[in-house]
């Protein structure tokens, strides 16, 4: 029996199609894994398929309703997380339960799903003082309510760490009854892997659609399999480091943490970080949500005033010299921090003139970004209208824009699908070689293997630091993932 029948659907926005001519069935009580690159139509098809949005043609039938004509009828029994969940961050987690109890007319029992959560201490912290992972479980907790007979979760893990990714699987698979259908789109592949079902999408299209262990045994053939479906990656040359001309230096340590601390009344944010970052070294710091990683950021960049201790970015001291130093960084932020109302090319235009490129040098400099970065297409879209692949690209292109000789990415791939991830990764390796020196954070534990050396950070210090192999031979473990896991367990214990 099918949760989702769907036939012959269309979807088309202006110019663009979303959805071409789609036929797909989702089956009842199994865990389907929606899977594609950034603009494939993942979002257009969950959206039609619970009623958000309306079909140009084709037809539709969610547990045996029209999505469009019974959608009050269908409402009650789905439970949707959207990729932005919303959360009332100005309510505590009680609140936010009480409210989305509210909303669906099911009573205040939410016993179990605090447990499972582990949100039961923090019943009376406010939603927006959770950390990432804290949140994402919050917001599943809310989508929970009711037993929905079809959870449809869309990108319910972006950003959030191997721990927190395990933890929403397994609140999802322990809290379904055996009938309950679940639509779960996602950028992980190892996560699509570990479903029933895997449905590829491909520019509006299902180019895939069975067991995943069907096309491959293991994850990592799994992603493999998936990127030939959509179309294989070549890996070439990176125009972006092919055309990059950094500052030389001398300076073996381009990146230096002296003793940072941050400390918010009693509680330490970053506790004794320090370490030394060589030119044209990848260094990673690694840690769950809440660790203390974008804090660090932003104290290296001069965001945040550390309570005690500084940093150095090519010899220049943050705090005796913040706007010299930060003159040296490009640095790419976790959240999209473009201006969403400006076009690709005035968005180049304003950060070129913030980073002080001079007015006869800032339209050559533009022109070739773009040429590079391939915009030349989109140069005149409005950056909140774009995939986010394009919006993590733009933001790198603007945070690259000056030249500088060290480059602060914090979770540059976040949410991107896996094409996007490894092109990125490409270019992040080809400027390390061209002497660049590289501080990144990433939740994909694959992409750890390409740094040179990495910190791990728990509850605001670092726990192990090393080369990727170094790490996983501590931690006795074959994989990045198992490392992370097996080190942040073993500082629980001390």
């Amino acid at each position: 029996m099918n949760t989702v029948v769907i036939k012959n659907l269309v979807k088309t926005f202006s110019s663009i199609t979303a959805i071409d001519n789609l036929s797909l069935n989702i089956e009842k009580g199994k865990i389907t894994g929606l899977i594609g690159a950034d603009g494939a139509g993942k979002t257009t098809l969950i959206r039609l398929v619970i009623g958000l949005l309306v079909p140009d043609s084709g037809e539709i039938s969610t547990l045996g309703l029209n999505p469009v004509t019974q959608k009050s009828e269908l409402n009650p029994k789905i439970g949707y997380m959207p990729q932005k969940f919303g959360l009332y961050e100005d309510l505590t987690v009680i609140e936010n339960l009480k409210l989305y109890a509210d909303l669906k007319e099911v009573p205040y029992d939410f016993e179990k799903l605090l447990e499972f959560t582990s949100l039961k201490p923090f019943q009376d912290r406010l939603a927006g003082a959770l950390s990432g992972g804290m949140k994402q479980k919050l917001g599943l907790a809310c989508t929970l309510l009711g037993s929905p007979d079809f959870l449809v979760l869309d990108e319910p893990s972006v950003g959030v760490d191997p721990i927190s990714r395990r933890d929403l699987m397994k609140m999802v698979r322990d809290l379904i009854t055996p009938e309950t259908t679940v639509l779960w789109s996602t950028a992980y592949l190892d996560e699509a892997h570990s479903f029933d079902t895997a449905v590829v999408l491909n520019n509006g299209k299902v180019i895939y659609e069975g067991k995943p262990h069907d096309l491959a045994s293991t994850p990592q053939e799994f992603e493999n399999k998936v990127i030939d479906l959509m179309g294989g990656y070549k890996k070439e040359k990176s125009l972006i480091a092919e055309n990059y001309s950094p500052i030389q230096t001398d300076i073996e340590c381009t990146v230096v943490a002296d003793n940072l601390e941050k400390k918010y009344g009693n509680f330490y944010a970053v506790k004794n970080n320090s370490f030394c970052i060589k030119r044209g070294e990848i260094f990673g710091l690694l840690g769950p949500n809440g660790a203390g990683k974008s804090t660090s950021f932003k104290m290296m960049c001069g965001l945040a005033k550390p309570t005690s201790g500084t940093a150095k970015l090519m010899g220049v001291d943050i705090i005796k010299d913040p706007e010299k130093a930060r003159s040296n960084l490009g640095y790419m932020a976790q959240k999209f921090s473009l201006y969403g109302s400006l076009t690709v090319r005035q968005n180049l235009e304003f950060f070129a003139a913030a980073y002080g490129i001079a007015l006869l040098d800032r339209k050559k400099r533009i022109d070739e970004i773009i040429q590079v970065f391939g915009f030349s297409n989109i140069e005149n879209q409005k950056s909140e209208d774009l995939p986010l692949g394009y919006k993590q690209r733009l933001s790198m292109a603007c945070a690259l824009i000056h030249n500088p000789p060290i480059l602060f990415l914090d979770e540059p791939t976040s949410g991107v699908d896996v094409v996007t991830r490894r092109d990125f990764w490409n270019h992040i390796t080809s400027l390390a070689k061209k002497g660049i020196t590289i501080l990144v954070t990433t939740h994909f534990m694959d992409e750890a293997e390409y740094c040179d050396r990495i910190s791990l950070f728990y509850h605001g210090e670092t726990i192990a630091v090393g080369t990727p192999q170094e790490l996983k031979d501590r931690a006795h473990a074959y994989n990045m993932e198992d490392t992370f896991i097996s080190l942040i367990k073993e500082s629980e214990k001390e």
